[in-house]
């Protein structure tokens, strides 16, 4: 009997007896046996990773994924996830996993729709953890919209990493007419910024506990695309578009200044951040600018009133016009005050707080 000519119950009864035929995980605690390839991976991978993400058919699991593209052009990205703590107030390193790549593929003008997930695991790390953080990926992909087909496990030994590490990659479908870069960037253009800075950083060093701080801050981690497509949707010019991650919307400024060789011209009071971010940000001597993100973006439009409008009734309540785009002074960001003076804010040299991911 060939499958295309399998009934459905005789189908999902050959399913059942594939996976009740493979072995089950009865470890509290990922052992190096578990990266070994054998009886003990495959029990892992079908108990925390098959059961949290899904899978067509266990009976039948690859080291791949074949994908049915649209024709057309396609984006392609992947990251790196090395957060510690792996889990803070508003996300775990599972959100950002899939948040992260699929923004990454977002700001490419992309549709995300496919991701990959590799996990480096620490000999002795808890399984009940590991189940937690591919429950966080598997609601985040939800939310984002994108399926995760393909993956692969390794353990190292204790002391070979730090508890666990997530490399993603992921695809996504560019539909036709966009076009996204620092040359199309205008002189006269707006600067949009989708929602307030400094959550995440603030909150991952937070939970770390080496600071006498308390504060009520949560990260933003979520994925932005649908955002992006609200854009889209109300017709709004977008010329460029970047996720302020690590290094901040100082750092993604200096790069689109530095790109298009324009003038980027920030309005210091327009900036939208949390009080309890900037008073963080204070007692710590630390510039909001610099500190990452992962779940606002900043755009360059042509229409900054389109593009607000569109953004608010997404969902983006605090997005707002943050600058413009000039001839000068040519690469360079600068910082309005509200008192009329101007700064330069230059790229980041070394660590202003310790690194977060």
């Amino acid at each position: 009997m060939t499958k295309q000519s399998e009934s459905a119950n005789e189908a999902r009864a050959r399913v059942n007896a594939a996976r009740a035929a493979r072995p089950r995980l009865r470890d509290d605690t990922v052992t190096l046996a578990h990266g070994a390839g054998g009886k003990a991976s495959a029990a892992l991978v079908e108990a925390v990773f098959i059961e949290a993400f899904g899978s067509p058919d266990p009976a039948e699991l690859a080291d791949g994924a074949v994908l049915d593209v649209p024709a057309g052009r396609v984006a392609f990205s992947t990251d790196s996830y090395v957060v510690n703590p792996i889990r803070f107030p508003g996300g775990s390193i599972g959100d950002l996993a899939v948040n992260g790549t699929a923004n990454d593929l977002a700001m490419m003008g992309a549709q995300p729709r496919w991701l990959s997930a590799a996990f480096v695991i620490e000999e002795g790390f808890p399984v009940a953890e590991l189940r937690a953080i591919a429950a966080d990926m598997a609601a985040a992909a939800a939310r984002a919209g994108v399926a995760i087909v393909t993956g692969d496990t390794k353990v190292v030994p204790k002391g070979a990493a730090d508890k666990v590490f997530i490399t993603t990659a992921g695809i996504g479908v560019v539909p036709d007419g966009r076009r996204l870069g620092a040359e199309f960037v205008q002189p006269g253009d707006a600067l949009i910024l989708s929602g307030p800075i400094g959550s995440h950083g603030m909150a991952v060093l937070l939970a770390r506990g080496d600071l006498a701080l308390e504060a009520d801050i949560a990260s933003d981690t979520a994925a932005v695309g649908g955002l992006v497509e609200a854009l889209y949707a109300a017709g709004v010019t977008v010329r460029w578009m970047r996720d302020a991650t690590r290094g901040g919307l100082a750092t993604i400024a200096n790069e689109l200044a530095r790109a298009s060789t324009l003038g980027i011209w920030l309005d210091d009071a327009a900036i939208p951040v949390e009080p309890e971010v900037r008073g963080a940000c204070d007692m710590l001597g630390i510039d909001p600018l610099y500190v990452a993100n992962e779940g606002c973006f900043l755009a360059v439009v042509a229409d900054a009133a389109r593009a607000i409008t569109a953004l608010q009734d997404a969902g983006a309540s605090a997005a707002c016009v943050i600058g413009e785009v000039s001839s000068d002074p040519a690469g360079l960001v600068v910082v309005r005050n509200a008192f009329g003076g101007t700064r330069l804010v230059d790229m980041l040299v070394g660590d202003p707080l310790p690194r977060i991911c």
